[in-house]
């Protein structure tokens, strides 16, 4: 009996064992995929679904599932449904917002020395300004935005910028005498729209079909892409194809979302975002080839012979002010670089 009673005790014993042992399993499992669900990035943009910017980061978003075999994924907010892009760049800063695409308009108040790159007719072409924030002198630029807790991961495009307003063909500076002309939240536009003669309007681009609609401001300057895809021609007769600024667009990152991620992570969040940037600049390329002609038949009058240099000869004064701030041996080797 006794032998019976202790075969019979280990039997239960070794049931009960494994029993707890199935449970830890189970938890451990329940555990590890806990642990590996997919971590989905939020990214905002002030533009349209049909624009460069949010094409671009669906591309980015299907290279980030790729690279990362399904770990990240990334989800698209458009029409500045998560607030304008200077809201959008703070909220980068105490990590409430993921990334963020954002022109460069708001991105001088958290690293000055980025405006250089909105000097008025700075880039000769596209290949210069890839040379320029492909390089060395771009990766220090957005590396300047680390002391406000953001991480610059690569420079995309909006195009080279032109003007548009509802009262006349602009030709020369002398026909902005006395336009209002909405500017972004950028020093260097608004002093360069002085100089041309212009009455400069900074404004988010949240307000601007608005303002332009109720007469708030005569005109406004951006890219054909974002002209068209914005609808402007339903509140601006006029475009004039000045391509006085070349507009890039910065890929951001909340430094604390980053130093959360994997350094796999990381390094799958970098490669697309370079990768991503290529695409999207070829997409503006191909938009900017139609949309001219697509605007003319929505019924835009569009200067395309514009004075160049009296616009270039205007803007001088601009590149004196800021040869300081800047540094003028900085200038000198961003246009150094078209050669």
């Amino acid at each position: 009996m006794r032998k019976l009673f202790f075969v019979f005790t280990l039997l239960v014993l070794s049931l009960l064992t494994a029993c707890g042992n199935n449970e830890a399993s189970g938890n451990g499992e329940e555990s590890e995929k806990s642990s590996s669900e997919p971590r989905t990035l939020q990214v905002g943009i002030t533009l349209a679904e049909d624009s460069h910017y949010y094409k671009g980061l669906e591309k980015f978003a299907e290279l980030v599932k790729e690279k990362s075999d399904g770990d990240l994924k990334v989800k698209i907010f458009p029409n500045g449904s998560l607030g304008g892009e200077r809201d959008m760049v703070e909220s980068l800063q105490v990590g409430t917002l993921d990334m963020v695409l954002s022109s460069t308009g708001p991105l001088g108040g958290f690293a000055p020395e980025i405006n250089v790159v909105d000097l008025p007719f700075l880039f000769e072409n596209r290949e210069h300004a890839y040379n320029v924030l492909d390089g060395k002198i771009g990766k220090d630029l957005l590396n300047k935005l680390e002391d406000s807790n953001i991480k610059g991961l690569a420079w995309w495009e909006n195009g080279f910028r032109n003007v548009t307003n509802s009262s006349h063909p602009i030709e020369k500076p002398s026909d902005l005498e006395g336009l209002k002309i909405r500017t972004m939240e950028n020093q260097v536009h608004m002093d360069s729209f002085k100089a041309m003669g212009a009455d400069p309007t900074p404004m988010s681009f949240t307000e601007l079909f608005t303002a332009l609609q109720q007469g708030v401001v005569d005109g406004q300057e951006n890219p054909v892409p974002i002209i068209l895809t914005s609808r402007f021609y339903e509140v601006q007769e006029h475009l004039s194809l000045t391509g006085h600024f070349y507009s890039p667009a910065a890929l951001l990152v909340s430094q604390k979302v980053f130093d959360e991620l994997s350094a796999d992570q990381q390094k799958v969040i970098q490669e697309a975002a370079q990768e991503g940037a290529e695409y999207e600049r070829q997409v503006v390329a191909d938009m900017e080839k139609e949309m001219v002609s697509q605007l003319k038949e929505k019924g835009m009058k569009v200067v395309e012979d514009v004075d160049k240099k009296s616009f270039q000869e205007a803007t001088k004064e601009v590149y004196e002010k800021y040869s300081d701030e800047f540094g003028s041996e900085l200038i000198k080797k961003i246009k150094e670089a078209a050669e």
